[in-house]
């Protein structure tokens, strides 16, 4: 014997409200990218058309354009987990990281624009040279270890160990740097001034307690604002809206910097507490 048909009613495929399909949302789509190309001695924007599929990040669609249409576009990249700070652009406008920027934050309609980091110059494509970086990081002090203390000998309370572990998150991505406009829209400016990352790694050492810098005659604070340009800077809080690592570096490091800098320098009682030689010495 065979089974009679069923007679109850039958279920229409799931979909949404404006009837697509079920499934048809993961099957991807093609997206409209506009990508600048060019070297030192200038460039445009190119307009391509790339399939996107779910889950994608804007590196992935990078990518695919080297594979399938432009094998000579330069960009930099290494981990795409957003852990090395390479694969930093500007997208739409904003400075990203592309590994970490996905596709579905974009409509797909949406025209998206990648450029390279507009602070610095294009070496190629969304290649720039961010040796400024470098520069600037090599001209902090370092921290300046306890006398009678060897490495390994060193102890800190959890409680300090918690205020400047927060800016240990730095991957050195330069996207902070890349939208302060102190740098990116007045090029006088980088002789004399760091940055908002080496002016965090400024805030951490003077902050930290084992750092023995005063005793060997620096005072990270004053040297901050006369060495590396702490008083550029107008707390605009750009620095810290586009930290992947989301560091608090306006909040939480260049203005107790720029707190601890003018009480050295204008504060009477602090100036003249400066000035009294400690007993014992």
């Amino acid at each position: 014997m065979t089974a009679a048909p069923a007679t109850g009613p039958t279920r229409e495929p799931a979909g949404d409200s404006a009837g697509e399909p079920a499934g048809e949302s993961a099957k991807g789509y093609t997206a409209r990218f506009r990508i600048w190309r060019g070297d030192t001695g200038g460039g445009g924007l190119a307009d391509f058309e790339v399939e996107v599929n779910e889950g994608e990040v804007v590196l992935d669609i990078i990518h695919r354009l080297q594979a399938t249409q432009a094998p000579d576009l330069a960009v930099r990249w290494n981990c795409k987990a957003g852990k090395c700070g390479s694969c930093s652009a500007e997208v739409n406008g904003r400075p990203r990281l592309m590994c970490m920027t996905r596709m579905s934050v974009f409509s797909p309609d949406e025209v998206v624009t990648v450029t390279p980091l507009r602070a610095f110059p294009v070496i190629r494509d969304l290649v720039t040279d961010v040796g400024f970086n470098y520069t600037k990081a090599r001209e902090v002090p370092a921290f300046v270890p306890p006398p009678g203390l060897a490495p390994g000998e060193y102890r800190m309370a959890q409680e300090d160990v918690n205020r400047s572990q927060e800016f240990r998150k730095c991957i050195e991505c330069f996207l902070c740097q890349d939208t302060c406009h102190v740098v990116r829209d007045h090029e006088e400016n980088k002789a004399a001034f760091a940055g908002p990352r080496f002016l965090m790694r400024v805030a951490e050492l003077d902050m930290h307690p084992l750092d023995a810098a005063g005793e060997s005659g620096l005072d990270r604070s004053r040297s901050a604002q006369d060495d590396h340009g702490l008083g550029y800077c107008n707390i605009t809080k750009c620095c810290t809206e586009v930290c992947p690592e989301h560091i608090r570096i306006t909040d939480n490091a260049l203005i107790p910097l720029k707190e601890r800098a003018a009480d050295r320098t204008y504060d009477p009682l602090v100036w003249l507490g400066s000035k009294i030689r400690r007993r014992g010495e």
